[in-house]
Protein backbone atom coordinates (compact mmCIF):
# COMPACT_ATOMS: atom_id res chain seq x y z
CA UNK A 1 0.00 0.00 0.00
CA UNK A 2 1.39 3.51 -0.87
CA UNK A 3 2.17 5.60 2.35
CA UNK A 4 1.95 9.32 2.15
CA UNK A 5 2.25 11.56 4.97
CA UNK A 6 -0.91 13.23 5.44
CA UNK A 7 -1.60 16.97 4.76
CA UNK A 8 -3.30 19.16 7.91
CA UNK A 9 -7.25 19.00 7.83
CA UNK A 10 -8.03 21.02 5.31
CA UNK A 11 -11.49 21.72 6.49
CA UNK A 12 -9.93 23.94 9.47
CA UNK A 13 -9.42 26.48 6.36
CA UNK A 14 -11.34 26.75 3.51
CA UNK A 15 -9.08 28.76 1.87
CA UNK A 16 -5.44 29.13 2.77
CA UNK A 17 -3.59 32.50 3.61
CA UNK A 18 -0.57 31.67 1.93
CA UNK A 19 -0.48 29.21 -1.52
CA UNK A 20 0.91 25.30 -0.69
CA UNK A 21 3.73 24.49 -2.26
CA UNK A 22 3.46 22.28 -5.22
CA UNK A 23 4.02 18.36 -4.94
CA UNK A 24 4.57 14.95 -7.23
CA UNK A 25 4.95 11.51 -7.23
CA UNK A 26 7.68 9.93 -9.26
CA UNK A 27 10.40 6.57 -8.28
CA UNK A 28 7.87 5.54 -5.70
CA UNK A 29 8.21 8.82 -3.35
CA UNK A 30 6.46 12.19 -3.23
CA UNK A 31 8.81 15.28 -4.90
CA UNK A 32 8.50 18.74 -4.69
CA UNK A 33 7.31 19.71 -8.13
CA UNK A 34 10.01 20.90 -9.75
CA UNK A 35 12.22 17.99 -8.72
CA UNK A 36 9.96 15.71 -10.83
CA UNK A 37 12.76 15.07 -13.54
CA UNK A 38 13.32 12.23 -15.61
CA UNK A 39 17.07 12.00 -17.38
CA UNK A 40 17.49 12.67 -21.63
CA UNK A 41 18.08 8.73 -21.87
CA UNK A 42 15.02 7.82 -20.71
CA UNK A 43 13.22 5.29 -23.35
CA UNK A 44 10.26 6.87 -23.03
CA UNK A 45 11.17 10.63 -23.95
CA UNK A 46 13.12 9.30 -26.96
CA UNK A 47 10.61 7.00 -28.08
CA UNK A 48 6.85 7.95 -26.82
CA UNK A 49 6.63 4.68 -24.86
CA UNK A 50 4.49 5.55 -22.34
CA UNK A 51 0.77 5.26 -21.03
CA UNK A 52 -1.13 8.48 -19.64
CA UNK A 53 -4.48 9.58 -18.43
CA UNK A 54 -6.22 12.77 -18.11
CA UNK A 55 -8.57 13.07 -15.16
CA UNK A 56 -10.14 16.13 -14.03
CA UNK A 57 -11.57 17.76 -10.48
CA UNK A 58 -13.85 20.19 -9.28
CA UNK A 59 -13.93 22.39 -6.69
CA UNK A 60 -17.09 23.69 -5.05
CA UNK A 61 -16.75 27.13 -3.10
CA UNK A 62 -20.14 26.10 -1.73
CA UNK A 63 -19.28 22.93 0.09
CA UNK A 64 -15.56 23.49 -0.07
CA UNK A 65 -14.86 20.49 -1.62
CA UNK A 66 -12.38 19.36 -4.49
CA UNK A 67 -14.36 16.35 -6.47
CA UNK A 68 -12.44 14.14 -8.50
CA UNK A 69 -14.74 12.65 -11.61
CA UNK A 70 -14.68 8.63 -11.73
CA UNK A 71 -11.35 8.41 -10.66
CA UNK A 72 -11.47 4.69 -10.74
CA UNK A 73 -12.37 4.48 -14.13
CA UNK A 74 -9.36 6.19 -15.30
CA UNK A 75 -7.47 4.13 -13.35
CA UNK A 76 -8.92 1.03 -14.57
CA UNK A 77 -8.06 2.31 -18.31
CA UNK A 78 -5.06 2.72 -17.81
CA UNK A 79 -3.99 -0.39 -16.51
CA UNK A 80 -5.93 -2.02 -19.17
CA UNK A 81 -3.96 0.33 -21.92
CA UNK A 82 -0.57 -0.22 -20.32
CA UNK A 83 -0.13 -4.06 -21.34
CA UNK A 84 -0.05 -2.29 -25.02
CA UNK A 85 3.57 -1.74 -24.03
CA UNK A 86 4.02 -4.54 -21.19
CA UNK A 87 4.67 -1.96 -18.88
CA UNK A 88 2.91 -2.95 -15.42
CA UNK A 89 1.30 -0.16 -12.78
CA UNK A 90 3.52 -0.39 -9.24
CA UNK A 91 0.52 -0.21 -7.36
CA UNK A 92 -2.88 -1.79 -7.32
CA UNK A 93 -5.92 0.43 -8.39
CA UNK A 94 -7.22 1.08 -4.76
CA UNK A 95 -3.56 2.20 -3.91
CA UNK A 96 -3.72 4.82 -6.83
CA UNK A 97 -6.86 6.02 -5.71
CA UNK A 98 -5.54 6.68 -2.45
CA UNK A 99 -2.51 8.26 -3.56
CA UNK A 100 -4.05 10.43 -5.94
CA UNK A 101 -6.56 12.22 -2.54
CA UNK A 102 -3.64 11.98 -1.24
CA UNK A 103 -1.58 14.01 -3.54
CA UNK A 104 -4.30 16.23 -3.95
CA UNK A 105 -4.85 16.95 -0.38
CA UNK A 106 -0.65 17.72 0.41
CA UNK A 107 -1.09 20.10 -2.87
CA UNK A 108 -3.81 22.07 -1.23
CA UNK A 109 -5.68 22.73 -4.40
CA UNK A 110 -8.78 25.25 -4.05
CA UNK A 111 -9.79 25.21 -8.02
CA UNK A 112 -10.46 23.17 -10.64
CA UNK A 113 -7.70 20.40 -11.66
CA UNK A 114 -5.89 18.45 -14.02
CA UNK A 115 -4.67 15.44 -12.64
CA UNK A 116 -1.68 13.36 -15.14
CA UNK A 117 -0.98 9.94 -13.98
CA UNK A 118 1.90 8.93 -16.73
CA UNK A 119 3.29 5.05 -16.83
CA UNK A 120 6.57 5.27 -19.24
CA UNK A 121 9.30 2.88 -19.58
CA UNK A 122 12.48 4.29 -17.83
CA UNK A 123 15.39 2.54 -19.01
CA UNK A 124 17.89 5.10 -20.24
CA UNK A 125 19.63 3.90 -23.33
CA UNK A 126 19.72 4.13 -27.19
CA UNK A 127 17.37 1.63 -29.03
CA UNK A 128 13.15 0.93 -29.59
CA UNK A 129 13.29 -2.60 -27.55
CA UNK A 130 11.14 -2.54 -25.06
CA UNK A 131 12.34 -3.96 -21.41
CA UNK A 132 10.96 -4.60 -18.00
CA UNK A 133 11.85 -0.95 -16.76
CA UNK A 134 9.25 0.84 -15.87
CA UNK A 135 8.15 3.89 -13.71
CA UNK A 136 4.99 5.83 -12.59
CA UNK A 137 4.60 9.54 -12.11
CA UNK A 138 1.78 11.13 -10.86
CA UNK A 139 1.20 14.77 -10.51
CA UNK A 140 -1.45 18.30 -11.49
CA UNK A 141 -2.01 21.33 -11.95
CA UNK A 142 -4.29 23.91 -12.29
CA UNK A 143 -6.47 24.30 -14.98
CA UNK A 144 -9.53 25.88 -16.99
CA UNK A 145 -11.28 25.07 -20.35
CA UNK A 146 -8.87 22.92 -23.29
CA UNK A 147 -11.18 24.42 -25.90
CA UNK A 148 -13.81 27.52 -25.46
CA UNK A 149 -16.99 26.44 -23.82
CA UNK A 150 -19.20 29.24 -24.04
CA UNK A 151 -19.07 29.62 -27.83
CA UNK A 152 -19.83 27.31 -30.94
CA UNK A 153 -16.65 26.25 -32.47
CA UNK A 154 -15.08 26.17 -35.59
CA UNK A 155 -13.57 22.92 -37.36
CA UNK A 156 -12.17 21.77 -40.20
CA UNK A 157 -11.60 18.00 -41.54
CA UNK A 158 -8.35 17.56 -41.63
CA UNK A 159 -6.04 15.82 -44.27
CA UNK A 160 -4.22 13.64 -41.41
CA UNK A 161 -5.70 10.42 -40.78
CA UNK A 162 -6.47 8.41 -37.43
CA UNK A 163 -3.86 6.37 -36.48
CA UNK A 164 -5.04 2.87 -37.17
CA UNK A 165 -5.32 0.10 -34.33
CA UNK A 166 -2.56 -2.21 -36.10
CA UNK A 167 -0.40 0.63 -35.80
CA UNK A 168 -0.76 2.34 -33.17
CA UNK A 169 -3.50 1.63 -30.89
CA UNK A 170 -5.69 4.71 -30.83
CA UNK A 171 -7.56 3.08 -28.04
CA UNK A 172 -4.78 3.14 -25.78
CA UNK A 173 -3.48 6.62 -24.49
CA UNK A 174 0.57 6.25 -25.67
CA UNK A 175 2.83 9.32 -25.59
CA UNK A 176 4.02 9.04 -28.67
CA UNK A 177 0.60 8.55 -30.70
CA UNK A 178 -0.39 12.48 -29.93
CA UNK A 179 1.82 13.82 -32.47
CA UNK A 180 -1.06 12.52 -34.62
CA UNK A 181 -3.03 14.73 -32.91
CA UNK A 182 -0.53 17.48 -32.73
CA UNK A 183 -0.36 17.48 -36.83
CA UNK A 184 -4.77 17.90 -36.72
CA UNK A 185 -4.87 20.62 -34.27
CA UNK A 186 -1.96 22.38 -35.70
CA UNK A 187 -3.10 22.13 -39.34
CA UNK A 188 -6.74 23.32 -37.84
CA UNK A 189 -5.36 26.39 -36.24
CA UNK A 190 -3.06 27.04 -38.75
CA UNK A 191 -5.90 27.54 -41.00
CA UNK A 192 -8.00 29.80 -38.81
CA UNK A 193 -9.46 27.08 -37.35
CA UNK A 194 -10.59 25.90 -33.63
CA UNK A 195 -10.21 22.15 -33.44
CA UNK A 196 -9.86 18.90 -36.09
CA UNK A 197 -12.07 16.35 -37.24
CA UNK A 198 -10.03 13.00 -38.01
CA UNK A 199 -11.10 10.70 -40.12
CA UNK A 200 -9.53 6.88 -40.14
CA UNK A 201 -8.61 5.23 -43.02
CA UNK A 202 -11.85 3.75 -44.23
CA UNK A 203 -13.04 7.65 -44.41
CA UNK A 204 -14.90 7.16 -41.64
CA UNK A 205 -15.44 10.12 -38.70
CA UNK A 206 -13.39 8.77 -35.74
CA UNK A 207 -12.60 12.23 -33.42
CA UNK A 208 -10.91 15.43 -32.88
CA UNK A 209 -7.52 15.64 -32.53
CA UNK A 210 -7.64 14.52 -29.15
CA UNK A 211 -11.52 14.55 -27.83
CA UNK A 212 -14.27 11.88 -28.94
CA UNK A 213 -17.01 13.42 -30.82
CA UNK A 214 -20.41 12.87 -31.02
CA UNK A 215 -23.58 14.07 -33.07
CA UNK A 216 -27.31 14.62 -32.96
CA UNK A 217 -29.33 13.48 -35.28
CA UNK A 218 -33.48 13.83 -35.32
CA UNK A 219 -33.47 13.40 -31.44
CA UNK A 220 -30.97 10.92 -30.39
CA UNK A 221 -26.98 10.85 -30.49
CA UNK A 222 -24.93 9.14 -33.16
CA UNK A 223 -21.14 8.00 -32.29
CA UNK A 224 -18.37 5.90 -33.82
CA UNK A 225 -17.99 2.27 -32.49
CA UNK A 226 -14.75 1.68 -30.88
CA UNK A 227 -13.41 0.21 -34.00
CA UNK A 228 -13.51 2.74 -35.89
CA UNK A 229 -10.16 3.64 -34.20
CA UNK A 230 -11.53 6.11 -31.45
CA UNK A 231 -10.17 6.33 -28.10
CA UNK A 232 -12.52 4.76 -25.67
CA UNK A 233 -13.86 7.59 -23.84
CA UNK A 234 -15.08 7.91 -20.19
CA UNK A 235 -16.54 11.30 -20.96
CA UNK A 236 -18.54 9.99 -24.12
CA UNK A 237 -19.88 7.03 -21.73
CA UNK A 238 -20.75 9.22 -18.97
CA UNK A 239 -22.79 11.23 -21.59
CA UNK A 240 -24.42 8.94 -22.90
CA UNK A 241 -25.19 7.37 -19.76
CA UNK A 242 -27.01 10.83 -18.95
CA UNK A 243 -28.70 11.32 -22.23
CA UNK A 244 -30.71 8.10 -21.70
CA UNK A 245 -31.49 8.36 -18.10
CA UNK A 246 -32.09 12.39 -17.77
CA UNK A 247 -33.24 13.31 -21.13
CA UNK A 248 -34.56 9.84 -22.85
CA UNK A 249 -31.89 10.10 -25.77
CA UNK A 250 -31.13 7.16 -26.80
CA UNK A 251 -27.26 6.41 -28.51
CA UNK A 252 -27.40 4.84 -31.68
CA UNK A 253 -23.31 3.16 -32.25
CA UNK A 254 -22.74 2.94 -36.24
CA UNK A 255 -20.03 4.23 -38.67
CA UNK A 256 -19.72 8.11 -39.77
CA UNK A 257 -19.25 9.35 -42.79
CA UNK A 258 -17.88 13.03 -43.50
CA UNK A 259 -20.87 14.54 -45.61
CA UNK A 260 -23.06 13.41 -42.14
CA UNK A 261 -21.37 16.04 -40.24
CA UNK A 262 -23.05 18.95 -42.32
CA UNK A 263 -26.18 18.25 -41.89
CA UNK A 264 -26.02 17.22 -38.25
CA UNK A 265 -28.68 18.72 -35.88
CA UNK A 266 -25.86 19.34 -33.20
CA UNK A 267 -22.58 18.55 -33.03
CA UNK A 268 -20.16 18.80 -30.32
CA UNK A 269 -16.73 16.90 -29.42
CA UNK A 270 -16.25 15.93 -25.66
CA UNK A 271 -13.85 14.62 -23.84
CA UNK A 272 -11.92 14.80 -19.55
CA UNK A 273 -9.85 18.25 -21.21
CA UNK A 274 -12.28 19.82 -23.64
CA UNK A 275 -15.63 18.43 -21.31
CA UNK A 276 -18.18 19.73 -23.55
CA UNK A 277 -17.36 21.55 -26.79
CA UNK A 278 -20.43 22.65 -29.11
CA UNK A 279 -19.23 22.48 -33.12
CA UNK A 280 -20.89 25.00 -34.83
CA UNK A 281 -19.47 25.02 -38.03
CA UNK A 282 -17.16 22.05 -39.96
CA UNK A 283 -15.42 23.10 -42.83
CA UNK A 284 -17.39 26.38 -42.86
CA UNK A 285 -20.71 24.72 -43.41
CA UNK A 286 -23.12 26.00 -40.52
CA UNK A 287 -24.48 23.07 -37.87
CA UNK A 288 -27.75 23.61 -37.05
CA UNK A 289 -28.56 27.04 -35.67
CA UNK A 290 -24.01 28.11 -35.97
CA UNK A 291 -24.68 27.35 -31.60
CA UNK A 292 -24.72 25.06 -29.21
CA UNK A 293 -28.12 23.18 -29.76
CA UNK A 294 -30.66 22.49 -26.76
CA UNK A 295 -29.52 18.48 -26.31
CA UNK A 296 -25.98 19.51 -26.11
CA UNK A 297 -27.24 22.44 -23.64
CA UNK A 298 -29.01 20.22 -21.68
CA UNK A 299 -26.19 17.48 -21.06
CA UNK A 300 -23.42 20.72 -20.34
CA UNK A 301 -25.80 21.98 -17.26
CA UNK A 302 -26.48 18.80 -15.95
CA UNK A 303 -22.37 17.41 -16.36
CA UNK A 304 -21.68 20.18 -14.60
CA UNK A 305 -24.34 19.70 -12.02
CA UNK A 306 -22.39 16.19 -11.39
CA UNK A 307 -19.13 17.17 -11.36
CA UNK A 308 -19.63 19.89 -8.94
CA UNK A 309 -21.47 17.73 -6.67
CA UNK A 310 -24.88 18.97 -7.00
CA UNK A 311 -26.51 16.14 -8.18
CA UNK A 312 -26.94 13.34 -5.84
CA UNK A 313 -27.60 10.62 -7.68
CA UNK A 314 -24.09 10.51 -9.39
CA UNK A 315 -22.51 10.87 -6.22
CA UNK A 316 -20.80 7.67 -7.04
CA UNK A 317 -19.13 8.73 -10.05
CA UNK A 318 -16.72 11.58 -7.50
CA UNK A 319 -14.17 10.76 -5.23
CA UNK A 320 -13.96 13.74 -2.37
CA UNK A 321 -10.52 15.04 -1.43
CA UNK A 322 -11.22 16.85 1.37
Amino acid sequence: MVEIKASPDPAANAIPKVKAPQYAYIGGKVVPLEEAKVSVLTHAFNYGTGIFEGIRGYYSAENHQLYIFRLRDHFERMEQNCKLLKIRLPHSIDDLCRLTVRLAEMNQLRENIYIRPLAYKSAQRIGVRMNEENDFTLFMVPFGDYLSTDRALRVCVSSWRRLQDNAIPARGKICGAYVNSALAVAEAQDNGFDEAILLNEDGHVAEGSAMNLILVKRGHLVVPPKSDNILDGITRDTLTQIARQELEVETEVRSIDRTELYSADELFLCGTGVQIAPVGFVDHRRIGQGTSGPITRQLMRIYDEILHGRLGKYSYWLTHVY
